[in-house]
């Protein structure tokens, strides 16, 4: 598998704003002090912290095998344990500093962890770049306890809309999703989720779905000039490699991207299935 996005500065930037509210909410209500959790393909590890806070004092590990996200992950909990001021949750220590996390390389195709090692074991936009989703997803549930939790998010690149709706970014559409093709990928993960827990004999299975939502400036900006700086330094010369896109192609997407940023009808959606699976 070759992840398509790269960890350049332009990716971990973008990362590292989410959080668990805006990219686990479906988990969160299910989780409980004293679990133990995995967060598999961590990224700069803001998600994990989060979610790390909500299961203290109960173990917490993020997995990734990239050098660079794991470095950014050390940065996230380095600058997460150093803010002042901190105010206890339950299950939390005492005098409120971040709940600790464990970082591990790894790669989710085979988890370093003996089976039933974890209550939970969550995964976000990660099977969307996997060749073997379902082979992960067997991985996933090998390290979770009976009666845990399997917890997958994924994007459905078909069925994200946006306007003003200028023809470079429908070209930057069908770029990407070759080229995340031609690597193992699949665009489609968030809709094929329940199709894969199901092959990977995962019976007990609740679904859902939720958007990410790109209207105001600042959110326009953000999410315009990553994608703008992805098409010439992260997916886009991959694409030009493969021959589906050209440098002068890659450049009028990345305009596109800033001119949608800039006007002031900009909207997105961008839409997520999500899974809840429960291991025998």
């Amino acid at each position: 598998m070759r992840y398509t996005h790269g960890h350049g500065t332009a990716v971990l930037v973008s990362h590292s704003q989410r959080s668990a509210a805006d990219c686990a909410a479906y988990l969160l209500p299910h989780l409980q002090a004293g679990q133990d959790l995995l967060d598999v393909d961590c990224g700069p590890a803001t998600i994990t912290a989060d979610l790390a806070q909500a299961v203290a004092p109960g173990r917490t590990v993020g997995l990734d095998p990239a050098p660079a996200a794991l470095e950014a992950a050390r940065a996230t909990l380095a600058a997460r344990t150093a803010l002042p001021g901190r105010r206890p949750r339950p299950g939390s220590a005492v005098d409120g500093a971040a709940p600790a996390v464990e970082l591990v390389a790894g790669d989710v195709a085979s988890l370093p962890f003996e089976d039933g090692s974890f209550d939970v074991v969550h995964a976000h936009q990660v099977l969307q770049h996997v060749s073997d989703p379902v082979a992960a997803l067997r991985e996933m549930a090998r390290v979770a306890r009976p009666g845990g939790l399997v917890a997958a998010r994924d994007t459905v690149y078909p069925a994200m809309a946006w306007f003003p709706q200028p023809v470079p970014l429908e070209e930057w559409r069908r770029v990407y999703t070759a080229t995340a093709r031609h690597n193992g990928g699949h665009p489609d993960a968030g809709a094929r989720l329940l199709s894969w827990c199901r092959e990977a004999g995962l019976t007990q299975v609740e679904c859902s779905a939720s958007t990410w939502c790109y209207a105001t400036a600042p959110q326009r900006r953000q999410w315009g000039r990553t994608w703008a700086q992805r098409c010439l330094s992260s997916f886009g010369p991959q694409a030009v490699e493969l021959g589906l896109t050209t440098p002068e192609g890659l450049q009028e997407m990345a305009e596109a991207w800033h001119a949608w940023a800039e006007a002031g009808d900009g909207w997105f959606a961008v839409v997520h299935g999500e899974v809840l699976a429960r291991p025998a």
